[in-house]
């Protein structure tokens, strides 16, 4: 028999049992396995007349249910964002005032070029972006909490059967969960895959995954926006960004990266009562890397996007560049330049915009609405740009290292960059129709 014929015969009969048993072969075989071992067990195991369920198994009959495993997720994830967004917002006022009084001060520092950097460059373009800590170190609170309860070890145990029909399976989720907190460890943490081909796949989907950089982002506009639903608009781009990596993950391991997905076995941890001590602690440890980037990628930039600004080198360089982003809604030359300082860090986006309008922190959403004419829609597809669109210099430099390929690394970027401006200019052209 020829090679042809034996691939042709499995695929038959791969296709035969999926008619048969209504599931994938590697999930029959496992559930024969399993059946298996529980039969011989019996032969050999005596067991109580009545065996008493644990309290994490009465829990798991429900959280691992096929049927309402992946609902409660995204119940729980929700619920995460609402109270996130809850508690931060007045939290946000504050800390806003208090950049604002310190802005105040500064701008009657002479001479003027001082007094202007100090105001409308540090403090305005710092200040923008450290005024949405509060938000960030309440999702890391929350995911902390998720970890230490032994919750998202389960989270990967329900989505191994999703994972798996798209080609990968369930260990892939623990970095795609990871990226919610950052990009580069989750990449880094695809080191777990012993599939080369899952690891490959998962590292090209992770940019998609929402980090924490890029909260100040969809908190600004959504607070400037949509003001009654933030928490449902800032689900939504979590949300986007889990559809489209789980259709490209299907899409390039199915075309692009083809081969048979490897197998995925986990001991579920039982269920503990999270410690202040421990959930404080990795809280912390996630939200300190965001502080120290503030205080140094993103002052940096602002001080060079303020130089940019004041010797009248930005405008020119965003109106280049502004028309490609005129299907999406927000083809002014700010929003240009905004985008091109975001690869550096997601974060400086928020601080470029900062520095451009040099208002109150309270008042730059509804500054960037009047003078550049925005609605929900534009902001609503700016959003989903700033999701999608080039990963961030580090994201890129950890992916450069981890594939050991720049034709990799490039393909990311550029299908990072088209996706972006496909999806924004979509939401923008299809709402339109709708609303008008």
């Amino acid at each position: 028999m020829g090679k042809d014929e034996i691939i042709r015969a499995r695929n038959q009969s791969l296709a035969h049992l999926k008619r048969v048993y209504g599931d994938e072969a590697e999930i029959v075989a496992a559930d024969a396995r399993y059946g298996f071992i529980s039969g011989l067990l019996k032969d050999v195991l005596q067991k109580p007349a009545v065996e008493k369920l644990s309290s994490s198994d009465r829990v798991d009959r429900v959280v691992l249910n096929r049927w309402l495993g992946i609902p409660i997720f995204a119940a729980i994830l929700f619920g995460l964002f609402q109270f996130t967004f809850t508690l931060s917002t007045p939290l946000i006022g504050w800390i806003g005032q208090g950049f604002d009084w310190l802005g105040e001060l500064a701008s009657g520092i002479k001479p003027d070029w001082l007094g202007s950097l100090l105001a409308g460059g540090i403090i305005g373009g710092v200040g923008s972006v450290l005024s949405f800590v509060p938000v960030i170190l309440l999702l890391y609170l929350g995911l902390s909490a998720l970890e230490d309860s032994g919750y998202l070890a389960r989270a990967a145990f329900v989505m191994d059967r999703l994972m798996h029909r798209i080609g990968l399976h369930g260990r892939s989720f623990v970095p795609l969960v990871l990226g919610f907190g950052c990009n580069v460890p989750a990449i880094m943490a695809t080191r777990t895959i012993e599939n080369p081909k899952d690891r490959l796949v998962t590292i090209m989907v992770s940019p998609l995954m929402s980090c924490g950089a890029r909260l100040p982002i969809y908190m600004l506009f959504a607070g400037a926006f949509f003001t009654a639903y933030q928490g449902l608009v800032v689900f939504s781009m979590y949300g986007i960004g889990i559809v489209l990596a789980i259709f490209l993950a299907w899409l390039f391991r199915s075309r692009l990266v083809r081969g048979e997905s490897g197998h995925f076995v986990m001991e579920l941890p039982p269920y503990r009562l999270p410690t202040i001590t421990g959930v404080l602690t990795h809280m912390w440890e996630r939200g300190r890397t965001f502080l120290v980037r503030a205080g140094r990628i993103i002052l940096a930039m602002v001080m060079v996007i303020w130089l940019l600004d004041f010797i009248g080198a930005l405008e020119p360089i965003g109106r280049v560049i502004a028309p490609i982003f005129s299907p999406a809604g927000f083809g002014q030359w700010q929003a240009a330049v905004t985008l091109i300082f975001g690869i550096m860090a997601k974060e400086v986006v928020v601080g470029t915009f900062g520095v451009l309008f040099a208002v109150e922190e309270g008042l730059l959403g509804q500054t960037i609405a009047t003078q550049l004419g925005w609605t929900p829609l534009v902001a609503f597809a700016f959003m989903a740009m700033s999701l999608l669109y080039i990963p961030c210099m580090a994201t890129i430099v950890t992916i450069r290292r981890e594939t050991n390929s720049w034709k990799w690394t490039g393909f990311i970027v550029g299908y990072t960059l088209f996706l972006g401006w496909l999806v924004a200019t979509l939401i923008y052209q299809i709402g339109r129709i709708f609303i008008t």
